[in-house]
């Protein structure tokens, strides 16, 4: 089984997520953070497959979440997932490798279902 970690400030955001992700035809364990610090810290043990990654979140956003997984040498998958609409923001995507997508909030299951397909999520399992 594949593990999912979603990190938004926002609970409810976390919580559409999971209900969309849960209705995927794969198995998978999803951990919801609303703390990136505490999310980054859980992040060695937890290594998940994927991670769905809010940009703008109070005392450590996207970008220091990211910066600090490639000091770290993380690589785990990244999908940025922001209310954020800005083509620098997306271009900016491009200095981490492990960032495979950018898509603006909310995601639907359709979405998701074609995301993962697209992705070959279904090979993690």
């Amino acid at each position: 089984m594949v593990t999912i970690m979603l990190v938004d400030d926002s609970s409810i955001c976390n919580l559409l997520m999971k209900k969309v992700l849960s209705r995927l035809p794969i198995s998978i364990g999803i951990q919801d953070f609303t703390d990136p610090v505490e999310a980054f810290a859980q992040l060695p043990q937890l290594n998940p497959g994927l991670i769905f990654l809010d940009l703008n979140m109070p005392e450590l956003d996207g970008w220091g979440f990211l910066e600090k997984m490639k000091e770290a040498g993380l690589t785990n998958r990244v999908i940025i997932l922001s209310s954020s609409t800005s083509d620098r923001d997306r271009m900016r995507c491009d200095e981490f490798p492990n960032v495979l997508a950018y898509h603006t909030k909310p995601l639907t299951h359709a979405m998701v279902t074609a995301l993962m397909s697209t992705l070959q999520i279904e090979l993690l399992i």
